[in-house]
């Protein structure tokens, strides 16, 4: 018997749908009482973390529709227009610290990516496995562009001296802002077209594999509603963290953290839903898609995020200073030190993510209690 149209719809309109609509109500509904209320914040700042997550999962069901090429690049872009939006949101909040804003949460992203997540996927997976195998050129791969981002995004910028400080004059932000997107469009033609065997798991033939092949059966019906929801649930996120960021604020400063650390708490909302992934993949044995969704996250963090900051900031004319502290420039060149020495060998253990995961650790001390 063929499915009539409204039968399609019923089956292709579950909760995951109506979830989004819902953090839209939430968001109209709660604006104008979250400065007067804290029980209002914290019932926006669920339903934020609800719209995070229920966005990169409609993000994943249109990837799967399209294809792993293209689903990368939606996955990407769907992270980045989270990030981009709450960055922006709390720029507009935060005064004389917005210049700072950006770079602390970028570089507190890459942190939690190449150390967290990569930790937590290594720890996992060695506990389960003992020894997990990846592919050199892949990992190698994905690294020399993470660490060459970095460095002309967050060191190069206390070395030039045209500005004062920790910053380029506006000819060089043009400049880093079309090297960041040349250098990522670059990348996604190396991953997903020339060199793309670099970058796939190995065939275990486990039952993982079989659901993720079963997954791109995805109807049209189902990808335009994700799209909606999709939509939906980005001016949610968008929406909610521009309402909580003035508790959020306040928060930091009762308890007497650096402002910076506000940057730390927005990567964390944001790679919630990556590090999941990640971590998923991790615990089936293919340590190749969890590097793929960390490192590749990190990337499109930097490449994606910082030519749409550059942007806001000429549109508002603000400062805006991307050069780290002395300390953090120490925590990043540990970082890609000791990650070019565990992801250089093909094979990963636990005790080579306990090495991130000490790292991190440190970060988060030092970054609360500087």
């Amino acid at each position: 018997m063929i499915p009539t149209t409204t039968q399609i719809f019923r089956k292709s309109v579950e909760p995951k749908h109506l979830i989004s609509t819902l953090c839209i109500v939430i968001f109209l509904t709660t604006k104008s009482f979250a400065d007067a209320n804290y029980w209002i914040s914290i019932l926006a700042a669920t339903f934020l973390g609800i719209a995070v997550m229920t966005s990169v999962h409609h993000a994943e069901i249109i990837a799967h529709k399209l294809g792993e090429g293209l689903g990368t690049l939606v996955l990407a872009l769907c992270v980045t227009v989270i990030e981009v939006g709450l960055i922006i949101s709390l720029m507009s909040q935060v005064g004389s610290e917005s210049s700072y804003l950006a770079r602390d949460t970028i570089f507190a992203a890459v942190m939690i990516i190449t150390n967290g997540m990569v930790a937590l996927c290594l720890i996992l997976g060695g506990l389960k496995f003992k020894e997990q195998e990846f592919q050199v050129q892949g990992s190698r791969s994905l690294l020399v562009v993470l660490v060459t981002l970095s460095f002309l995004v967050f060191v190069l910028p206390n070395y030039t001296t045209t500005t004062a400080g920790p910053t380029y004059n506006s000819v060089q932000m043009i400049f880093i802002g079309l090297v960041c997107v040349l250098l990522y469009l670059l990348f996604i033609f190396f991953q997903t077209t020339s060199h793309k065997a670099y970058f796939e798991a190995g065939s275990e033939g486990s039952p993982e594999s079989t659901a993720s092949h079963d997954a791109h059966e995805v109807s049209k019906i189902d990808a335009w509603l994700s799209f909606i929801s999709l939509c939906l649930s980005l001016i949610a996120v968008i929406g909610l963290a521009k309402m909580i960021s003035p508790a959020i604020e306040r928060g930091i400063v009762s308890i007497g953290a650096p402002k910076s650390t506000v940057g730390l708490l927005i990567a964390v909302i944001v790679l919630l839903p990556e590090t999941w992934a990640a971590v998923n993949a991790a615990r089936a044995n293919r340590l190749q898609t969890s590097l793929n969704l960390a490192l590749g996250s990190g990337i499109a963090s930097i490449a994606l995020t910082i030519p749409a900051v550059i942007i806001y900031s000429f549109y508002n004319n603000l400062d805006l200073a991307l050069g780290l502290t002395p300390k953090n420039m120490v925590f990043m060149v540990m970082t890609f030190l000791v990650a070019t020495l565990t992801l250089g060998t093909g094979k990963s253990t636990l005790l080579q993510g306990a090495v991130h995961g000490v790292i991190l650790l440190t970060y988060f001390v030092v970054s609360f209690i500087p």
